[in-house]
């Protein structure tokens, strides 16, 4: 199994949104998918219309990672029935471990190893249920706080989204060193899995300008395509669909993008050592 971790310094880039649109592309695609909520704000928990039952929250999870095991707190997504009656037959599915704000009492800069150690113990403890799916993605909350640094130690790959915009791309390019710090002392064979331009307005020179320059920081590490502002996705998210499930033209565009994506993380998660990006120094305009 794969593990991802969706990450950002910054809130309001639609860091939950790719989530959500890699998720739907994952089971359109077939994979069995596991969603974990980090997010105190469990909005990701919300748009994926899960039915909890008596499973409980990853902040209890955490809490209790010596007895609990993941599957207590693993509960399925609407989008799976959905895709079942689309695709009769198929082993593609979507679970969640639904976050909660009690995840925020590990939100905190002060964590030792052993509080990081947490997920990835609970990932590892249990192989049969880790097998069980092909790709974990963690929505992480928009800090390099505990919660992040958790995500980060069970992860094998971190995707960054940005917008492109200048707090954006310089917030981007501090978490990328963060990462490579984090890397050296606590996870070597964590892989930067790239950078996702999202939420990307064709009509702003400003936005042009930005992302033209991401693709001169970043490099290889900058997905294609960029994700271009749809105002149908928050539709989709507002009726807990998959965008895979909802009509339309411009859905079924933002479709073919989140798929492109998925493609691209793939190949770079399952690549071998940490890719590199290019040093800010060559890029003085990130700091005008």
């Amino acid at each position: 199994m794969h593990v991802v971790s969706i990450t950002s310094l910054k809130g309001g880039v639609g860091k939950t949104t790719v989530t959500l649109g890699l998720a739907s592309a994952a089971l359109h695609a077939g994979l069995r998918v596991l969603v974990i909520d980090l997010d105190p704000h469990a909005d990701a928990t919300t748009a994926l219309a899960v039915r909890r039952g008596r499973c409980i929250d990853v902040g209890h999870l955490l809490r209790n990672a010596r007895r609990q095991r993941l599957t207590d707190a693993v509960a399925a997504s609407a989008w799976s029935r959905e895709q079942r009656a689309r695709v009769p037959g198929t082993t593609a599915r979507l679970d969640v471990v639904p976050g909660s704000a009690y995840s925020g009492i590990f939100d905190r800069p002060d964590l030792g190893r052993r509080d990081l150690q947490r997920l990835h113990r609970l990932l590892t403890r249990d192989p049969e249920a880790a097998a069980s799916y092909d790709l974990a993605l963690i929505d992480c909350p928009p800090s390099l706080n505990g919660l992040t640094r958790i995500a980060w130690t069970a992860s094998s790959g971190v995707l960054l989204v940005a917008e492109p915009a200048l707090f954006s791309v310089a917030g981007t390019e501090r978490t990328l060193r963060a990462l490579d710090l984090f890397r050296r002392e606590y996870a070597p064979g964590l892989r930067t899995a790239g950078v996702v331009a999202n939420r990307v307005r064709q009509d702003s020179p400003e936005q042009v300008f930005r992302l033209r320059e991401m693709e001169r920081m970043f490099t290889s590490l900058l997905l294609r395509p960029a994700l271009v502002d749809r105002p149908v996705l928050a539709q989709i998210q507002g009726a807990a669909h998959a965008v895979h499930h909802w009509p339309g033209a411009d859905a079924g565009r933002a479709a073919r993008d989140f798929d492109a994506i998925l493609a691209g993380l793939r190949g770079h998660t399952e690549g071998s050592g940490p890719a590199e990006f290019a040093d800010a120094a060559t890029v003085p305009s990130v700091l005008v």
